[in-house]
């Protein structure tokens, strides 16, 4: 059975492949606790077992996915990268910086006591740090180096073997560390902290189950009473950009949602926003009822993107939204952040707004936010593809830094046109883009292409490395992802004075570390920490990724 297996698959290589992906993303989605591997690691090391078979793709084949991957990488971060180089994003830049630095020393330090060759080196960086992409770039700077094609292919998959068994360890130990023993460290309940975190950026006590990236959207009709009196703009400061009042009846009349309108007894109002939002309602205006008949209405749902500089760094509840219209969300990068009234509004952000489809309130709101975000499904492959050939051709120049040749290589330039792309388009939201969809496709499928690729080609060599080292790579890669860490923890405390959920979400930022996030969210019980997880994740998702050809060129130096 397994013979035929066998034969199949070196007749049709291509079938090893998906078999990978198959294989890996099933077992990547197994949770054990609140550690999940992922479908990358889940292909790699599915890869490697197959790989013991003798299998190997056309090296064309992962360059090509590799490619694909890195520039959409860059791209989906370029916004987020460059709205987060001003005072408050190169402050918390500083826990990205403390990761550069310490991981680069430990794995140097690891490099000359332990004899590890470039390729090792290059993926206990990737692994402990669980940045993928270090692997592509790290490669990529391997195939350029002035040695024998055999001892390339050696060092090529000693980066995937040393990467999947640093990778593991350092994701545990991260996970570990942020959510559970780093919040014992300050002496916290993270739970309590997250509460009061919430509370003190406007939101109301039963939003504690925050987690969820868009609470509900909700509508209530309330009989004026308490807000007798009150004018229709008051109460659009009052909920904060939350909720909004988007039908006034009058005796059996509609009104127009006039700003200066103000609200008598009796009265009957439709609002509609987000539930906890609508929990202080009836306080605020009246007695809440179930016939809504005369009341119902259509509701639109738009997005705009944030580009008036005035409004940037100023809190969600300074929109002066037109009555009827609210914020459903904030989309930050790939992050829908907690749309709090004192939430800090970037450039670049995408609002999702909620208004009536009669009337011009929502058309007034877009003009003096931004941009509206453009509906359409199709994506411009003219403006990728040249995007990836401009990124090749800039990653073929080298210089010299210190007498050591270096060269951003085929990823990191392609990461870089990736940045500027993705910049430039979030600039002008009007001209044809990649559909987030089919760039998250990109991401997933050119990277897992990309790892198994590499992992089919390892595997035959890959037990040689485990057995050369042992308990090594385990061990330095649980300390290359818990020193640095450590460090941010002191620095963003003592230093920094970072509220306990913003700063856990950092250092798990600055890690590029998802399963991270999720567990100090689940310990906290809302967002929060994605306020600190934003800001370094867009940082390290760039610099990472260029430390791999550094570190090629830095171990070869260290190792000779």
């Amino acid at each position: 059975m397994l013979e035929s297996i066998t034969s199949v698959l070196h007749q049709v290589p291509e079938l090893a492949l998906f078999l990978a992906l198959a294989l890996g993303y099933a077992v990547g989605q197994i949770r054990f606790g609140p550690i999940q591997l992922g479908g990358v690691c889940g292909t790699l090391i599915a890869a490697l077992l197959i790989g013991q078979l003798g299998i190997t793709l056309d090296a064309s084949v992962k360059n090509v996915f590799f490619m694909l991957f890195i520039f959409a990488l860059g791209y989906a971060g370029g916004p987020q990268f460059f709205a987060n180089l001003n005072a408050k994003g190169l402050r918390l830049g500083l826990l990205c910086l403390i990761e550069v630095v310490v991981v680069l020393a430990l794995v140097l330090l690891a490099t000359r006591f332990l004899g590890l060759d470039q390729g090792t080196a290059a993926g206990m960086m990737a692994g402990a740090a669980t940045e993928s992409a270090v692997v592509g770039t790290a490669t990529d700077a391997i195939s350029k180096l002035a040695l024998p094609a055999a001892r390339i292919a050696e060092l090529q998959a000693n980066v995937v073997t040393a990467y999947s068994i640093t990778y593991i360890f350092g994701l545990i130990a991260i996970v570990i560390a942020t959510s559970q023993i780093f919040p014992l460290l300050l002496r916290v309940n993270l739970r309590e902290e997250a509460d009061k975190l919430w509370e003190k950026m406007g939101g109301a006590q039963t939003d504690g189950d925050g987690v969820q990236a868009t609470p509900d959207m909700v509508g209530r009709a309330y009989r004026i009473s308490r807000g007798a009196g009150r004018r229709l703009d008051a109460l659009q400061h009052i909920f904060a950009g939350r909720a909004s009042i988007t039908r006034v009846r009058r005796h059996g009349k509609v009104l127009p949602l006039e700003p200066e309108l103000r609200l008598r007894n009796n009265d009957e109002v439709l609002v509609i926003g987000h539930r906890p939002a609508l929990v202080a309602a009836e306080a605020i205006l009246g007695e809440e009822f179930a016939d809504t008949t005369g009341l119902n209405m259509a509701v639109s749902a738009v997005e705009v993107v944030l580009q008036q500089a005035s409004l940037v760094g100023q809190p969600l509840r300074q929109l002066a939204l037109p009555s009827g219209v609210h914020v459903a969300a904030v989309v930050r990068g790939e992050h829908s952040m907690p749309p709090l009234p004192d939430l800090t509004l970037q450039r670049d952000d995408v609002l999702r707004l909620y208004g009536t489809t009669e009337g011009r309130e929502l058309n007034t709101a877009l003009a003096a936010i931004g941009k509206r975000v453009p509906t359409g499904d199709r994506s411009n492959i003219v403006y990728a593809s040249i995007g990836i050939v401009l990124g090749v051709y800039i990653g073929g120049f080298s210089a010299k830094l210190g007498g050591i040749p270096f060269s951003l290589g085929t990823g990191g330039g392609a990461l870089l046109t990736g940045l500027v792309f993705g910049w430039y388009q979030a600039r002008k939201p009007g001209m044809p883009d990649i559909h987030p969809s089919a760039l998250d496709m990109m991401k997933d499928i050119g990277l897992a292409t990309f790892i198994a690729c590499v992992g089919l080609a390892s595997g035959p060599q890959a037990i040689d490395l485990i057995r050369q080292y042992g308990l090594s790579l385990p061990l330095m890669g649980v300390l290359i992802a818990v020193v640095p860490a450590s460090l941010s923890l002191l620095v963003g405390h003592f230093f920094l004075k970072l509220e306990a959920p913003v700063l856990l979400g950092a250092i798990a930022g600055q890690q590029c570390s998802t399963p991270a996030l999720s567990a100090v969210q689940n310990a906290a019980g809302n967002s929060t920490p994605l306020l600190g997880y934003t800001i370094t994740y867009a940082i390290s998702n760039v610099v990472l990724p260029l430390l791999g050809p550094l570190i090629v060129a830095l171990a070869g130096s260290v190792h000779a």
